[in-house]
């Protein structure tokens, strides 16, 4: 071993060019940006969707309807639903956290309670709507209904 077969260790060495250090490494200068332009400046981001000033897809397809940002949308469920989750699991007490536990419901969703099959058991439901059909069929059975 002499002085012309030195080498670092293995690893020991950064192989990635070291930008903005003087004209003698090569990236100096413009610092590999180009010259001039938006893109050559600190602090540039650029838009998501941006497409060097041609007009972007979301603004040239065609829009229509009317989309209300109010609007609430409930994730429903018949009470045939409810009533194989109470025979499964023999519960009385439904609430929507019941029904997450069941994975009926995805977490934060809203939930409306339809009246579409046949309820045979008296139960006590927790939900934030109910159609008219369901609340008749609940209180038939002297069953509760309470919104949350």
């Amino acid at each position: 071993m002499d002085l012309s077969n030195l080498k670092p260790a293995k690893g020991s060495t950064n192989k990635r060019k070291r930008i903005g250090r003087g004209q003698g490494s090569g990236y100096g200068g413009t610092s590999t940006r180009g010259h001039k332009g938006q893109k050559s400046r600190s602090g540039y981001s650029r838009k998501v969707g941006f497409e060097g000033g041609q007009m972007p897809l979301q603004r040239r397809v065609p829009k229509y309807g009317f989309q209300n940002i109010n609007r609430k949308e409930y994730k429903a469920i018949n009470i045939s639903v409810l009533q194989d989750l109470a025979e499964k699991r023999n519960l009385t007490d439904i609430s929507v956290d019941t029904l997450i536990e069941a994975g009926l419901v995805p977490k934060n969703t809203l939930v409306k309670i339809l009246g579409n099959g046949e309820l045979k058991s008296k139960l006590n439901v927790k939900a934030h709507a109910f159609s008219k059909s369901a609340v008749e069929a609940i209180e038939a059975l002297e069953g509760t209904v309470e919104k949350i």
